[in-house]
């Protein structure tokens, strides 16, 4: 394919207790909370999104939160684990932040130049924590509870379980992503010039057991395309390629299409545009609940389903939002 991703747009999973969900990725991880809304295909659930100050590319996890949803299950035909972005020297301070909270974590381990902190989210998710020397220009939300010499600078990379390469490194490639470096059953490829928010590490786990997308696991794997004129190329390759391919969705924040890699995980393509503050001020991202237009005359419904949801204010992150 001519069209090239330049890494990561977001990467959004399944959760089961919203509040605990928020809990944990704006109290514990210090990320922000960028957009409250629905699953527009399911407005009776909320979809979450964590990110940067202004929820920008490459710093996005979403979630959609099922109240009383059974656990996944993690095995190949899927995205097995979501790592972020930290500064060198920092895991030292997440694993006693970590620890202090009762997150079970283990040691740092070394992986190449890295040093990766690995443990689970409320509902199961396997999570990293990734401190590299490549330079992250990005910087992070400082919340008042992660110094921000320690803070999260958004995603560095994704794990997808498969039961052999070919097809899925085939299509990553077409994508425009290469082969960085291959150590063991991992093969790690990279967008553009590679470096955090651009990698995607392929495991290759022969007849491993299936995965189970539910509470704990990721739903998909969303790439960045910088606009819709650029999107629509892209899909009318894919669908050249063969490929089944979704119409473009309008997801008020960006657009998307979504199809699955051959190994089994659900990808999209999400346009960087408009962002964010298409419909909110980048100081109050977050702090309402936003509907598209077409679920707006449904408000009084949808807020009267949707369970009770407590976020820390701007001021005192320890105190919820009135």
């Amino acid at each position: 394919m001519g069209i090239a991703t330049t890494g990561l747009h977001h990467v959004t999973a399944i959760a089961g207790d919203p509040q605990r969900n928020a809990d944990f990725y704006l109290r514990t991880l210090g990320l922000r909370m960028v957009k409250t809304t629905v699953n527009f295909d399911d407005p009776g659930t909320y979809h979450l999104y964590y990110g940067d100050e202004a929820g920008r590319p490459g710093t996005l996890m979403t979630f959609f939160p099922f109240h009383g949803a059974p656990a996944g299950k993690h095995g190949n035909g899927q995205a097995t684990a979501v790592a972020f972005s930290v500064p060198e020297r920092s895991l030292g301070w997440w694993h006693r932040h970590l620890s202090d909270l009762g997150i079970e974590v283990g040691p740092a381990q070394s992986r190449d130049e890295e040093e990766v902190l690995t443990f689970r989210d409320p509902d199961g998710l396997t999570l990293s924590l990734v401190a590299h020397r490549q330079p992250d220009p990005r910087s992070p939300w400082d919340n008042g509870i992660v110094p921000p010499e320690h803070g999260i600078r958004g995603l560095h990379s994704v794990s997808l379980s498969v039961d052999e390469a070919d097809a899925t490194a085939g299509m990553l490639t077409g994508m425009g992503l290469s082969l960085a470096e291959q150590q063991d059953n991992r093969f790690r490829f990279a967008a553009a010039d590679g470096g955090p928010g651009t990698y995607v590490d392929v495991l290759v786990r022969p007849g491993a057991e299936r995965g189970l997308v539910a509470a704990g696991t990721v739903h998909h794997v969303a790439w960045r395309a910088p606009d819709e004129s650029t999107q629509a190329a892209w899909r009318s390759e894919l669908v050249e390629n063969g490929v089944s391919v979704t119409s473009v969705l309008d997801r008020q924040y960006f657009r998307s299409v979504y199809f699955r890699e051959p190994g089994g995980t659900l990808l999209e393509i999400a346009t960087d545009e408009p962002g964010f503050t298409a419909d909110e001020p980048l100081l109050e991202l977050g702090r309402a609940l936003k509907l598209p237009p077409w679920l707006e005359p449904s408000r009084e419904q949808i807020e009267a389903a949707l369970p009770r949801l407590d976020l820390p204010s701007e001021n005192n992150p320890e105190r919820p939002a009135a």
